[in-house]
């Protein structure tokens, strides 16, 4: 059955708690003792450690970053290399469309003189064998 403790009682345990923490603070071995020493030496040995492994895990961070900027820089260089040569390749295609355009318009051109040509002449072997010349009709 819980009973709730009373002023006196909550007094002692509160002084046997002191008590109890003095004890432990004077028990505590002198800095010169030899369980002590070796317990710093171990807890320094620990954080040499730590530092040696954090400065190898530094280390090989710097050398993949250093690896992946050398990576990312040789594709960077790669992509611009293929970007000229795409557009150079897409300015020759250009450069040969337009080639054939003007190809095609200056044989477009041709044809039509020499249609127009042959329609002349008709037109004027038509006036020859009628016998006549119309009249503004030089030829």
């Amino acid at each position: 059955m819980y009973r709730e403790r009373d002023f006196h009682e909550r007094r002692t345990a509160a002084i046997e708690a002191k008590k109890a923490l003095l004890e432990k603070f004077k028990s505590k071995p002198p800095a010169d003792d030899p369980v002590v020493i070796a317990r710093q030496a171990e807890r320094k040995a620990i954080l040499e450690a730590r530092a040696i492994r954090e400065a190898e895990k530094e280390r090989l961070k710097q050398e993949r970053l250093a690896r992946e900027a050398k990576e990312r820089a040789e594709r960077e260089a790669a992509e611009a290399a293929a970007r000229l040569a795409a557009e150079e390749a897409a300015r020759e295609a250009a450069r040969l469309r337009e080639q054939e355009e003007n190809e095609r318009v200056a044989r477009y051109l041709a044809e039509e003189a020499e249609r127009k040509a042959k329609r002349d002449a008709r037109y004027a072997a038509r006036k020859a064998r009628v016998g006549r010349t119309p009249p503004g009709f030089k030829g």
